[in-house]
């Protein structure tokens, strides 16, 4: 069990003692909070731990380098005694961070979960992507506001992301610092990160994800020890668009690596 300050950004999500070791990763522009309705399933398996990256809801990173926002993880991570065997979750920008742990601390994690996520967007930029969010209505005044312009699944997500304030809901974060950071994806490449990671990975890409066409079976194809599976009817946000399928090839994946057994080649 971590031993956690009062106001570090990981958080003790509470679990079984006897099982594993658990750590979510949110994705851009997302919290630790996301992944509440995942929490009472995978709590069963283990203990759970969630972590609000630099930037969202913290102070911002000096500048937009997954280098220095996977530093920040692991001087949390290792704060409270150096600990080892993770299994750790990420979803979308959650999952780079989480191959760039693996990649440089294999020490720290036992087998790894990558939502949604590719690992080269070279030549693509976040212009058109932050030009949408500059026209956000923001502050949204109220919770249902945010359920009408978002819809049901991304509106659930953002209200669990942002921060609230006497006049309704706001960004937790600058918008120029989540653009730089999808920016940073436009110019490097992370295959050298993926091809580092040792460790049993489960890749999972939503049908209507965000993932280049074809690149998460290249992963799967390049990395022994690795699994793939599509999650059909899905966007971006599979754990919530799709919660029991993605329960279905998540928490069979979790078990094996907690109790160090081979995968059922079932999906």
């Amino acid at each position: 069990m971590i031993a956690l300050r009062r106001d570090s950004p990981l958080h003790d999500e509470g679990g079984v003692l006897g099982g594993g070791s658990i750590l979510l990763l949110h994705g851009l522009m997302g919290s630790a909070r996301t992944w509440r309705r995942q929490l009472p399933w995978l709590r069963e398996l283990g203990r759970v731990y969630t972590f609000d990256a630099l930037g969202h809801g913290r102070v911002a990173p000096a500048r937009p380098d997954t280098d220095l926002f996977v530093d920040d993880l692991i001087a949390h991570l290792t704060a409270g005694g150096d600990i080892r065997d993770l299994v750790v979750i990420g979803h979308s920008m959650g999952g780079i961070h989480g191959i760039c742990l693996a990649a440089r601390r294999p020490d720290l994690v036992r087998a790894l979960v990558v939502e949604d996520i590719g690992v080269d967007y070279r030549g693509r930029t976040a212009v058109e992507w932050v030009s949408v969010i500059d026209r956000w209505p923001t502050p949204f005044p109220t919770r249902a506001a945010v359920l009408d312009y978002f819809g049901p699944i991304a509106g659930q997500y953002f209200l669990e992301s942002f921060r609230r304030d006497e006049d309704g809901y706001h960004l937790h974060g600058e918008l120029g610092m989540f653009r730089d950071i999808a920016e940073e994806w436009g110019r490097r490449a992370f295959w050298d990160e993926w091809l580092r990671v040792s460790c049993p990975a489960l890749l999972l890409e939503a049908e209507r994800g965000v993932a280049p066409a074809g690149q998460m079976i290249r992963m799967n194809q390049l990395r022994p020890g690795s699994r793939y599976t599509l999650i059909s009817n899905s966007g971006h946000l599979v754990h919530d668009e799709q919660p029991a399928a993605y329960r279905s090839a998540v928490e069979p994946f979790v078990t094996s690596a907690i109790l160090r057994t081979p995968p059922s080649d079932t999906p």
